[in-house]
């Protein structure tokens, strides 16, 4: 191939979901719905666990971070989606790289949710001593481990891909930058990339999923030793919002991997990913608030102060100003 003919990124082109005009409305419309969705629900937990000492937990820390995560990682591709179809421009330039680089908060999500199966994993099978080992420092210290390993992996997937030529006509079968799809974009050679890409899937996906099925082996097994029912349900009932989001993590996950590895119309792949970047980060707020009823007083009980305060100040400003016109 001419020289000419490779360039280092400048610009991809995003063709979405659909190139048809009468859908992009549709489409703007539902996604801008979605997004709110997920930045108000996850804020609602950030708000409840801050506000309420009752909630100042290694549990309800750990899912504070999750939550602001998952915020992280919805406007780190929906924004920009929605101001593509907005300004009808599906080109996008120096944000590409950027996207690939902050799409490090999906292996934030993995790692996150490994820590909470620990953390309940020491809850249920260690609890008198859950309090001595979940200090506070213990809690920092593995979310601040999560974040390192996101961000050290992200960069170096980014800096691999900074090294390929691509040819001039680059298109994404996507609404996003996703790293896979760009590679194989390059014209260059992309064998190391793919090693990476496949062993850190490996390490950083296998990995934490192994330590989950191993939390949740040992949980089971310490649930199944409790002789009341009621004890058995209590046991489960704290770990069942955690395991469904899991469930759906996972599961969603492996949906994306089997539709880029089966043969699929150019849209089938945005399609599937929807459910991880854009569905997933919508429900956990839902699966970890609908049953959690310390969430729901806490909320309650902040609404209800914020609710009330305005018109208290106002009535005792009212009376003192009556009080100094009597006077």
């Amino acid at each position: 191939m001419e020289p000419g003919n490779l360039t280092r990124i400048s610009e991809f082109r995003i063709l979405g979901f659909s190139e048809g005009p009468e859908l992009q409305p549709l489409i703007f419309g539902l996604f801008l719905s979605m997004y709110l969705i997920t930045v108000f629900g996850n804020m609602l937990i950030i708000l409840a666990v801050s506000s309420d000492s009752q909630l100042h937990t290694p549990m309800y820390f750990f899912l504070a971070n999750l939550s602001f995560v998952d915020i992280c990682f919805t406007s780190t591709t929906i924004p920009k989606m929605l101001m593509n179809i907005q300004t009808e421009r599906k080109v996008i330039t120096a944000d590409c790289i950027t996207q690939m680089y902050f799409l490090l908060f999906a292996g934030l999500d993995n790692y996150i949710l490994t820590v909470m199966a620990y953390d309940r994993f020491l809850a249920i099978c260690h609890p008198l001593h859950y309090m001595i080992i979940m200090n506070p420092q213990l809690c920092g210290l593995l979310v601040l481990m999560s974040w390192i390993m996101g961000i050290l992996h992200s960069l170096l997937q980014c800096l691999m891909v900074l090294h390929l030529s691509f040819c001039t006509f680059l298109e994404i079968s996507h609404f996003f930058c996703e790293i896979k799809q760009v590679v194989q974009l390059a014209c260059s050679d992309t064998f190391l990339n793919h090693v990476v890409m496949y062993f850190g899937a490996g390490l950083l996906g296998g990995g934490p999923l192994a330590g989950i099925l191993y939390s949740y082996s040992k949980i089971v097994s310490s649930i199944l030793r409790i002789s009341s029912a009621q004890g058995k349900y209590k046991a489960f009932s704290t770990c069942a919002s955690h395991l469904s989001v899991v469930s759906l993590f996972y599961c969603t996950s492996l949906g994306v991997y089997l539709s880029s590895a089966a043969p699929q119309s150019s849209h089938t792949g945005a399609t599937v990913s929807v459910m991880y970047t854009v569905a997933t980060p919508m429900l956990n707020p839902f699966i970890y608030s609908l049953r959690n009823t310390d969430i729901k007083r806490a909320l309650k009980k902040f609404f209800g102060k914020e609710t009330i305060k305005g018109p208290i100040v106002l009535g005792l400003k009212i009376m003192h100003m009556i009080a100094g016109h009597k006077a």
